[in-house]
């Protein structure tokens, strides 16, 4: 998203933005924990249409497509349309992604969802984002301009967290937890459409008639090799955070015999948790400093899942996902903060752009890769090929980076 909107100078109540701040950033939260609701419910879908694990796989790319191409064709049209218009559409198209779950819950009416689902994600990413940050700045002008990022990182990383764990309670303790979870986002969301009538607007809507373009991507001419490591860090965090919203349930069922719903929302929910603790606690830490950090928690905990994985043990298995979840978390933070860096401030929004789109690759290609190899090799034998080659990326992304923020 670029940064040349205006921002609104209307006579609306600092109080109102204030109140509107709030109401994004639950519709912020919300939507992305939607986005991964389907996480402990994959396993439930494969039994009731009966198909293959690999499948799974399809599915949750379908929506990582539906982030990408949103994100490049629309994530950067509310800089002249209105942030608040875009949260709006953004919130509708979760509105009929969710009616998809509930009246087509076969495959086919599976990959469509979770597409539409993506498409929405993609499209509320960037806009709610610099809408948190402009409704804050007249709500609270004296107050650090981090914090609203902040808020906005944990809406982000903290709602995709959460959607795994409201989805493991609604399948291990209500009854029909195929179309419930569905049923009740599907309520929520529709108050909050109506709530959003009350956030104002903080872009001036340009009158004269713009020509579309896609978002523009640019990656900085100097630095290109720093700029080469911070896509792989992304690419790479994003690419543990696919493994974790797509296929860990179906690992801990045929490798841990663990096929309690809620537990395996429970892990992915810890990974995220991790991940976005982790930032909280680092926030006005040097990037080479989380570099470090990273550096030393990624192995441990990548080592540590391959070990739960081999022996069975789901204790191991989990402490390991957290501290992964903690290693990524810092890996993609100093990946934006390095690619940011290297752009110049007329083209940061471009390079984060670019940033951004690496990072949503990650989060399909590898799991495509997953359900692949899926078709004939183990589980087992899958997940440690994959600590393998994210080591090495880990390795590779963070030694660069060290070197550039000498």
């Amino acid at each position: 998203m670029t940064s040349s909107a205006s921002i609104n100078k209307s006579t609306v109540p600092a109080t109102r933005h204030q109140v509107g701040f709030w109401i994004i950033a639950i519709a912020f939260t919300s939507v992305m924990a939607y986005s991964t609701v389907p996480t402990p419910l994959y396993v439930l879908y494969e039994r009731a249409d009966g198909f293959p694990a690999s499948v799974v796989t399809f599915i949750f790319s379908a929506y990582a497509v539906g982030v990408v191409a949103s994100l490049y064709f629309a994530g950067h049209v509310s800089d002249w349309l209105g942030r608040r218009r875009i949260v709006f559409a953004a919130v509708l198209i979760e509105i009929v992604a969710a009616a998809l779950f509930l009246f087509w819950p076969e495959l086919p009416g599976l990959v469509i969802a979770r597409f539409v689902n993506g498409v929405g994600v993609g499209i509320l990413t960037a806009t709610a984002t610099a809408h948190l940050s402009e409704l804050r700045v007249v709500a609270r002008p004296a107050e650090h301009p981090g914090v609203a990022s902040t808020i906005a990182g944990v809406a982000n990383l903290g709602g995709l967290g959460l959607g795994p764990l409201i989805g493991g309670l609604f399948a291990e303790f209500l009854p029909d937890p195929l179309h419930i979870p569905h049923l009740v986002f599907l309520v929520f969301f529709i108050f909050a459409a109506a709530a959003l009538a009350f956030v104002p607007e903080t872009v001036e809507r340009e009158e004269i008639r713009r020509a579309y373009r896609p978002q523009r991507v640019s990656i900085p001419s100097a630095s290109r090799s720093a700029f080469f490591a911070a896509g792989t860090a992304a690419f790479t965090a994003f690419a543990v955070f696919g493994l974790f919203t797509s296929l860990a349930p179906t690992f801990l069922v045929v490798t841990m015999d663990e096929s309690d719903r809620l537990v395996a929302g429970s892990v992915s929910f810890s990974v995220f948790a991790a991940a976005c603790t982790a930032q909280l606690v680092f926030r006005n830490v040097s990037v080479r400093r989380q570099l470090q950090t990273a550096a030393m928690l990624l192995p441990v905990g990548l080592i540590g899942l391959a070990v739960g994985a081999t022996f069975g043990s789901l204790p191991v298995f989990v402490v390991a996902g957290v501290v992964t979840g903690g290693g990524v978390g810092l890996l993609f933070r100093s990946a934006l903060a390095t690619a940011g860096g290297l752009a110049t401030p007329n083209a940061r929004g471009e390079a984060l752009a670019a940033i951004f789109l690496i990072a949503y690759a990650g989060l399909c290609l590898p799991v495509l890769l997953i359900g692949g190899a899926l078709t004939f090799a183990t589980p087992l034998a899958v997940l440690l090929t994959f600590v393998v080659l994210v080591l090495a990326a880990v390795v590779f992304a963070t030694t660069r980076m060290l070197q550039h923020h000498q």
